[in-house]
Parts: C-alpha cells; structure tokens; sequence
C-alpha cells in the first residue's frame, strides 16, 4: 500500500519514473539470517584445555558471517588490534604491516579520543562504528572478529546488544569479495577474562589503543573455538525512484537525490508498527518538495530524484543499494539531502545540521537559513555517530556530499520547558506502535523546515559548481575516487 500510494502520488505530480527500465521501482535484494540460540558457542583454550565457556548472550553475542549456515572454527589464534583503523588522511594504522589473515581479531570499539587534530577532536566517525570494524576485519582477510563491549565506547548498555543481536538480522543479498566467517561481540567481562587468560591487561590493552604508534598484540597461548549456525531466507525489497530531468543539457546529466525510507519496524505482539512520524513524515517531506519542485522544473538545471528507500530499519539496506546500483554514475550525483523523521513538535528558530562542517552544503544551508531569520546549529550529541545512522550514509560512503536536517531545539510559541516535553513525547512513540498521527502534532514546523531545504535544493539544482567535501573529510577519497573513474570513462 506504501508503494503503490508513493508511485501514484509521484504520477499525479507528473514526476517521470527514475529507473533506466521506465518504471519507477527498483527491486532490492534481501536475505535476512537467524542464529540458533541453543547450539551458539564459543569458547577459549590453553594448551588445548577449555578454560572458558562463554554463554550466548549474556557473556557473547555472534553469528555467522557472510551467509554461512554453518562455522566450526577450532583453534583459532586471536591478535588485539586495538580499534582496528586504517585512515591515511589520519596517518593512522594500526595494524603496522601485520599479516592478520586466518586469525580472529578482537578489537576496541569507537576511535581515538585523545587528538584534537585527529578523528574530528574524538567524535564517532565511521572508522569507530561496529560496521566498520566487521568490514576492514574482512578487508584484512581475517577469519572473524569480536568488538570489546563497554558501555563508554558503545553508548548504550549490553542489554542492547543482546536484544538487537539476537534478532534476525537482515543484509543485502551479495556475495562478498572478502568472506569472513564470525563476527560478533565480547562484554566487558568476557574481555577481561580472555586478556588475562593471554596474561594481559584488559584496560591497559584498551589505553594503548589511543597511542597512534599502536602494534597489533598477539593473544599468546589461548585459541578460539566457535560452532554456530544459522538459517536464511530471501525477501525482495523495493526502492521508489522518480525524477525531474533538469533544463540545462550539460548540468542535467548531474542530480540532486533527496531520500526518505518508507519502512519501520513491521507487526509485534502489540500490534502493527506503523511509523508515521518514522518516517512517513520524512516520505511526505519528499513528496511534498517533489510536487513544489516540479512546478518550478523549467528552472532547474540540473536532475532531481526523489527517492524512498525500503530497509533503513534494518541497516540502511536499500539506500545502500541504490547507492550501489545508481541510474546515473556515482560521480554525477551531485548532492544527497536525506528527510528522516520531520519536526511534527511545532515552529522552531533553529535547524540542526547533523555533521555540520563535512560539506559546502552546510554553507548553502547556513545562507539559505539566514534568509528566512532562522540559525543553523551543529549536532549537539556527535558522539552518538547519528551521521552514520540514516540514509544519506549511503550516499556520503560512495562520495556523495549528504546533508541530514533534524529539527531544532528553540521552540516558539510554546513556553519554557516545552523541549522536555518533545523529549518525553519522542520516548513514547520512538519505535514503538506508538507512532501514529496524534492530536498534539504540530506540522508548522515540519512546513518551515521544508520551505528551507526546498530553497538550499533549487541553490543546489542550479549553482555551476557542484557541492564538494570539506579538505581532508573521510569521505573526500571516494568522491575523488568517483570523479577520476568518470572521467577515465570519458
């Protein structure tokens, strides 16, 4: 029904279908694995004698990797490798030439903290969230890796991990270049049992790990042993793709995306999830500018998609897809705006720009907003890594410069203490069968906010100069990279 509402209210617009087949949906890929919790185990030897049996989930969260429906590893060596990062524009390395293939890495969560010149002064980047450190495990050929869990480094408690982990976990359907049988997570105990097992020292492990001349540490003495299983099944998901071609016959072959997801969180016990604030409300934002767009597409010199992902629930799967599979090349999206969860809590004098600074995109927002006497703030809690939390990731990890508006905190005409107020409301119905169309929703600030990005897209869609990276952000390499692979096509 989300579909076919999406697909039919682009058409009433007059919106073209954005798919180079002529339709409007691109089909995405999906399998979705189950661990068995009964037969999880893992376990660490010395001198081949068990001398630790950890239990499943309260000890040890982990689960096949790569779509294997079995993994019987025995013996495995471990080698710590503090927080696992290779980043040349950080000059950080911390795997120092170390050949870690066949071995099961364990590795600190986050990234460095303690360089005010590095890692952004200690915020969350990519290079500290847990994807990160499966996916360069991988990269670096080994057979599996388990993240350290403490709740400084997560921002969260194990309880999270447990219950998220435990679930049936979703992907895209893809064959990897580099497969790696075990991913998973120790808690803070475990750790400190397998370093002292290995005769070290768990938090003085954990400090060197901040030392930029790092070298990998082989767990000497102890093996991994681990039996998992899981079962797989195959979902087709589906992206709604349309667009409106721009005016200009050289700047129409580059685009503005803007991303909404259409998913949440599917049926429970309580009832249907039906995620109207996320993120029908962010889908609407979009269908709203496609609708304001396309009355002004004579004036638009560049392309503009409107697209709405499937899966951002379940890993931003479906951005990540058609991030990986665009209708045009990467290096001619121009700039990704990403709509996730609208400010239905009323008017505020402020917008935030979650990783404010990355692009010459904040520019244009900060100048756009200055026009309508409004202020742009930067996020307040970047610790939390919300950057890599929503779509416009996806696009931002191909080299695609992304911008992610979240509603302010300035509220007016409302009284003081007001935001305490949206805090507990947003408790009560985030994730949760809560989030439906209420009473006290109110839109005016979810229409101020669309009226500005609406202004910073037709800046976008029409300005000769395409928005590029901040010197040195983590994603100017793939934009760089992009832009030399076009133009070699050329």
């Amino acid at each position: 029904k989300a579909l076919d509402y999406i697909i039919s209210t682009m058409e009433d617009i007059g919106i073209e279908p954005g798919m180079p087949d002529g339709t409007f949906r691109q089909e995405v890929p999906l399998l979705g694995q189950s661990t068995n919790h009964q037969t999880a185990r893992l376990q660490i030897k010395q001198n081949g004698r068990t001398i630790e049996n950890f239990a499943y989930g309260a000890e040890f969260m982990a689960w096949p990797g790569d779509q294997q429906e079995q993994v019987r590893i025995e013996d495995a060596e471990l080698i710590y490798v503090g927080y696992g990062i290779q980043a040349p524009e950080e000059d950080w390395d911390d795997f120092k030439g170390v050949d870690v293939s066949g071995k099961i890495l364990v590795v600190k969560n986050f990234n460095p903290v303690r360089y005010e010149d590095k890692f952004g002064g200690g915020i969350r980047l990519y290079y500290g969230r847990w994807a990160y450190k499966f996916e360069k495990a991988r990269e670096m050929g080994a057979l599996g890796a388990l993240i350290i869990f403490t709740e400084e480094t997560a921002g969260y408690p194990w309880s999270v991990v447990q219950n998220s982990w435990s679930l049936e976990r979703f992907n895209l359907m893809v064959t990897p270049e580099y497969p790696m049988e075990l991913e998973g997570w120790l808690n803070y105990d475990s750790s400190v049992a397998l370093f002292k097992a290995a005769g070290l020292d768990l938090e003085e492990q954990l400090s060197n790990a901040e030392s930029q001349g790092f070298e990998p540490v082989p767990l000497e003495n102890i093996t991994l042993s681990a039996s998992l299983d899981a079962t797989y099944r195959s979902i087709t998901g589906t992206n709604v793709v349309g667009k409106i071609t721009g005016s200009d016959p050289e700047l129409n072959e580059q685009a503005l995306v803007f991303s909404a997801h259409h998913d949440h969180l599917g049926a429970g016990p309580d009832g249907i999830f039906n995620g109207a604030w996320d993120n029908a409300s962010g889908v609407a934002q979009v269908l709203e500018l496609a609708r304001t767009m396309y009355e002004i597409s004579d004036q638009l010199k560049r392309t503009v998609y409107f697209v709405t992902v499937t899966a951002e629930e379940a890993g931003l799967l479906g951005s990540r897809y058609f991030a990986q599979n665009p209708p045009i090349h990467r290096a001619n999206l121009a700039a990704n705006i990403n709509l996730d969860s609208a400010n239905i809590f009323g008017r505020t004098r402020d917008i935030v720009a979650i990783g404010y600074g990355r692009s010459t995109l904040d520019d244009i927002l900060l100048r756009e907003a200055r026009r309508m006497n409004r202020v742009v703030k930067p996020d307040q809690n970047p610790e939390q890594g919300f950057y890599y939390r929503s779509d416009h990731f996806a696009f931002a990890q191909i080299g695609v410069p992304a911008l992610y508006p979240n509603r302010g905190d300035e509220f007016l005409d409302y009284p003081e203490g007001y935001l305490e107020e949206v805090r507990a409301k947003t408790s009560e119905i985030y994730h949760t069968v809560n989030d439906e169309v209420h009473d006290w929703w109110d839109l005016r600030g979810a229409a101020e906010d669309t009226q500005l990005i609406f202004h910073v897209a037709r800046y976008v869609a029409n300005v000769a100069e395409r928005p590029a990276w901040t010197p040195g952000d983590e994603f100017e390499a793939a934009r760089l990279e992009a832009l030399a692979e076009l133009e070699y096509q050329y």
